[in-house]
């Protein structure tokens, strides 16, 4: 096998628990840090800039007990990269400067967490607990920990980051994990070469015994009202930490029955009382010292008014599982699932796997940090037992939270202002839910079909390398590729259910989602075991209609697959699951408005160069009149007319792979009387983008959607050309130059904001760049500006590259592209995309990197002068700029003032998406495709040639 990525990770026994007094948010500061120089690489940046030009990435993240820091890169510049990395814990500078700078940046990554519901609840929950445990702080940090408070009382913030530092960060608490293709004497050298000079000064690792709860935070029911809409259930109770146990995962044991979703579950029976939405169960927040089993339940509106009952059924259910006793069998069935897991477990990319091999050092012993997360083995039912015997009512805590709340909470948390209500419960008040509660037949349950047992490989004749057209007909098109990499017993298999009718109005969309999310409801009593043994299947709105996908084991794919098709031939309107989704689905788009500017930003920009798109006001606006009866009418004439466009890759061979939809056909076009008709030439259809002007810059300035949000954001997107392999290549390296470049300028030095980026877009086949910015610094249009001042800037640099930078670029380009996939989904993802965009380039990797080896430095810059540089002649640029509440006034500005030469604000989406040409789709009709069928023994790839027209 060719390895192109190479990855290390450090795991240091250092977390948010061992903050100093009073210095909140310490720990997770130091890790922001560590990436700027050291003492050996004084430039600053030089060791993220080294990464990103040899096709890497790093990252980092601080938890309670621990920071974990990691990267990936090109092989071939390994150990330099593990050097630079290495440095980190020998003798980082943190200079003065540099520390005043990421102290704004923390702040601004707490800016965009402060209306993040996840992080609310979570320090809610912190918060409930006893102030001398550290599992009350506030972990983060901001402005105010990190540079107002520390100077109110004299203190040097740089000065305590270093002494925290040079105190805490210690060898013996650290664990590293490397991953290369070097032999494993040659890794050790390198390790004990490049990391011996991390001082060991023997520091105990951090150990805080206490629990975070007393009994006056236990046996509490909190009201708190969150940002998003909707209803929110968590209950919650301190645990012995299974990991003392994790051979025999109590955890996994109870939090597979109670989270369960088959016949006879709990959340089965909360579903059918139109109670709850979602139901998920497990151990989370652990340390060796404590930890918590949750229970989180998503209600309905009706569910919110029965919380009590619900509740009163959650207990009951567990006391069906004390009176039951520990069952083996069930034991034996998860412990089978997760063998089998492990002995087929997918290829992941070396950075997650060295970030959870170096997390497993700190948990387990050396024999087990491979396999620890794939057990339990032993059976014993003392151990679930004892774990069972804790989910009691005197120990329960309850967080409840609902927007109902608002004006009925008397305490607000003090770090993210989360308002709530804290009630005492009683041992009576909790037995009165229980007998209460609906008298429904909870049982355990039965034992799981969908295990495979057939884990065997197929014998494929014909070696595709590619996918190949295996069968047409007037209803589908089916592409096939039999597994020549893997070998897994695994498969997966896509179909885009082409609808014309599914997307012809606001309604019409709307509907075809609550049909998907209505056949996903109908099917989770049955195929909820698929899921849990590796099978696993989802149904998607897409612009054209709908789409289903499964993938996982083989054995019994086909089974549920035909499941699936044969409940979208039979759909019925259950006039009470129509209402829970109709509501859920309200929510949603509610919801829009919470979302981060950033995506808001991304969403405009989205609607703005696709052709056929609806806003979500519209839908939403929709909404409220959809009744059960609109569906009724309108699914039957959704599935009227359709195509299928069929993928098939894994472990079947060509005649199964032919069967599978040769089946789905009969069942639906076929039968006496059929639910679709094949589409006509003229009804096929293709998403189309919009195609901007050059020499013209185009605007689009909004308030965000939640202006209590102060959070401005950018997107600065730069429109380049239609798919082809010599643009797309100058497209990537300038990219890849670039992106550090910006990452440095605009959020390092100039600290715009937490979220900076530079990357590459892709709409349907025409490819450009966007930088995504979001601040609260300067308001959107002060950024764009920062966007173009660093452009200029960046020219110069382009210009005094050196040949033997441009070739090392080119070659990291390169390994980059030549790394194979990792897995099954992952091969399949890349070849979908060439199949539904029409490009169908599936060599597409060799082509460019043949169109690379060509490319010089002065085609580059030649690239850079005509698309992408300030004033170029070829350029086409669309700022999208959403202002948050502190720029409210900039908002006004940018829709009064004059428009300056050059310049396009757009004020309705719509009337300029109708004013401006199309880009011609790749996805010729039916008509446009030359059809060569598969033989064994050869490979044919099949192009569909452009269709060159252009709408005006």
């Amino acid at each position: 096998m060719h390895l192109y990525s190479a990855a290390a990770s450090m795991n240091v026994c250092v977390g948010s628990f061992s903050n100093p007094e009073g210095l909140d948010g310490l720990a997770h500061f130091l890790e922001h840090m560590l990436f700027y120089a050291s003492e050996k690489y004084p430039l600053e940046d030089s060791y993220s800039k080294y990464i990103a030009e040899h096709g890497g990435s790093t990252n980092a993240f601080t938890s309670s007990e621990r920071t974990n820091y990691h990267f990936d890169i090109n092989t071939d510049c390994f150990e330099e990269a593990l050097d630079r990395f290495a440095q980190f814990f020998i003798k980082p500078l943190m200079s003065p400067d540099a520390t005043m700078r990421e102290i704004k940046a923390v702040d601004s990554e707490n800016q965009k967490n402060l209306l993040s519901d996840v992080w609310r609840m979570n320090q809610l929950q912190k918060h409930l607990c006893t102030e001398a445990h550290p599992y009350h702080k506030f972990s983060t940090g901001n402005w105010d920990t990190l540079e107002v408070r520390p100077k109110a009382r004299g203190i040097d913030i740089r000065c305590e980051l270093i002494k925290f530092y040079e105190e805490r960060y210690s060898a013996n608490l650290m664990q590293l994990v490397v991953y290369g293709k070097e032999s494993l004497d040659k890794i050790q050298s390198l390790v004990e070469n490049k990391f011996q000079e991390i001082p060991n000064t023997n520091r105990s690792c951090f150990s805080f015994p206490g629990q975070p709860c007393t009994p006056e935070h236990l046996q509490i029911l909190v009201k708190a009202v969150p940002i998003m809409q909707g209803h929110k259930l968590r209950i919650i109770w301190p645990i012995t930490p299974s990991i003392h146990y994790y051979k025999e995962g109590p955890c996994r044991y109870l939090g597979h029955l109670i989270g369960h979703k088959g016949e006879g579950s709990l959340f089965l029976i909360l579903k059918k009382l139109g109670w709850a939405i979602s139901l998920s169960a497990g151990e989370g927040d652990f340390t060796r010292e404590f930890s918590f089993f949750k229970v989180v339940i998503d209600l309905t509106d009706a569910g919110h008014e029965h919380m009590g009952e619900i509740v009163g059924l959650l207990f009951k259910y567990i006391i069906l599982l004390q009176q039951s006793g520990v069952k083996k069998w069930v034991f034996d069935e998860i412990s089978a699932i997760c063998e089998t897991v492990f002995h087929y477990k997918d290829k992941i990319p070396p950075i997650n796997y060295v970030v959870n091999v170096a997390s497993n050092m700190k948990l387990y012993p050396p024999k087990d940090w491979l396999v620890a997360s794939s057990l339990p083995l032993n059976f014993n039912p003392g151990t679930i037992q004892m774990v069972l015997d804790e989910l009691t009512m005197n120990n329960v805590r309850i967080f409840w939270e609902s927007k109902k709340f608002e004006g009925h909470t008397d305490m607000l948390e003090p770090w993210y202002g989360t308002a709530y209500a804290v009630m005492k419960l009683t041992d009576s008040m909790i037995q009165k839910w229980i007998d209460t509660a609906p008298n429904d037949c909870l049982h355990l349950p039965a034992p799981n079909l969908f295990i495979p047992t057939d884990l065997s490989l197929k014998d494929v004749q014909g070696k595709a390398k590619y996918p190949v057209l295996l069968r047409k007909s007037a209803y589908s098109r089916l592409w096939y590729k039999p597994d020549t990499m893997f070998f897994t017993p695994k498969a997966y298999i896509r179909i885009d259910f082409n609808c014309p009718y599914a997307s012809h109005s606001p309604e019409a969309q709307i509907l075809t989602y609550i049909f998907t999310q209505l056949l996903m409801d109908y099917l989770n009593e049955y195929a909820y075991d698929a899921q849990v043994a590796g099978l696993h299947y989802a149904i998607y709105l897409k612009d054209t209609g709908f789409q289903v996908i499964v993938l996982g084991y083989n054995h019994k794919m086909r089974i549920l697959l035909e499941t699936v098709v044969q409940k979208i031939a039979e759909f019925k309107v259950k006039p009470d699951r129509f209402a829970v989704v109709k509501e859920s689905v309200t929510k949603e788009y509610e919801n829009f408005k919470f979302q981060q500017p950033y995506q808001q930003a991304l969403y405009y920009c989205s609607t703005i160069l696709e052709d056929h798109s609806w806003p979500w006001s519209e839908k939403l606006e929709a909404l409220p009149h959809l009744e059960a009866d609109d569906l009724a009418k309108f699914s039957p004439v959704m599935l009227s007319r359709a195509f299928l466009e069929c993928y098939i890759a894994g472990n079947f061979d060509q005649n199964e792979a032919e069967s599978v939809i040769k089946h789905i056909e009969d069942t639906l076009f076929k039968c006496p009387q059929p639910i679709s008709k094949q589409l006509s030439p003229s009804e096929h259809l293709a998403t189309r983008t919009i195609k901007l002007e050059s020499s013209l810059s185009y605007f689009y300035p909004i308030e965000g959607l939640n202006q209590s949000d102060k959070n401005s954001a950018l997107v600065h997107y730069i429109q380049v050309h239609q798919d082809d392999s010599v643009l797309n290549v100058k497209l990537q390296l300038f990219s890849l130059i670039a992106k550090q470049a910006a990452f440095h300028q605009l959020r390092s030095v100039e600290q715009l904001g937490y979220i900076t980026v530079l990357m590459q877009r892709n709409d349907f086949g025409i490819r450009g760049l966007q930088f995504i910015i979001q601040s609260t610094e300067k308001d959107p249009q002060e950024v764009d500006l920062r966007v173009e001042a660093f452009l200029k800037v960046f020219e110069s640099k382009l210009h005094v590259m050196t040949n033997d930078e441009f070739k090392s670029n080119v070659n990291a380009l390169i390994d980059m592209k030549l790394e194979r996939h990792k897995n099954l989904r992952e091969e399949s993802s890349f070849y979908w995309k060439e199949i539904v965009y029409g490009t169908l380039k599936f060599d597409r990797k060799e082509s460019e990197v043949a169109a690379l080896e060509q490319l010089t430095q002065q085609e580059l810059i030649d690239f850079f002068n005509e698309y992408i540089k300030v004033g170029a002649p070829r350029k086409k640029i669309l700022s999208v700029q959403v202002y948050g509440g502190l720029h409210s006034d900039g908002y006004k500005l940018a829709k009064s003032e004059r428009i300056q030469p050059q310049s396009v604000r757009i004020d309705d989406i719509f009337s300029f998406r109708r004013s401006r040409p199309l880009y011609g789709s790749f996805k010729g009709g039916l008509g446009h495709m030359k059809l060569q069928m598969f033989q064994p023994g050869c490979t044919v790839t099949v192009r569909e040639p452009p269709l060159m027209q252009h709408c005006s």
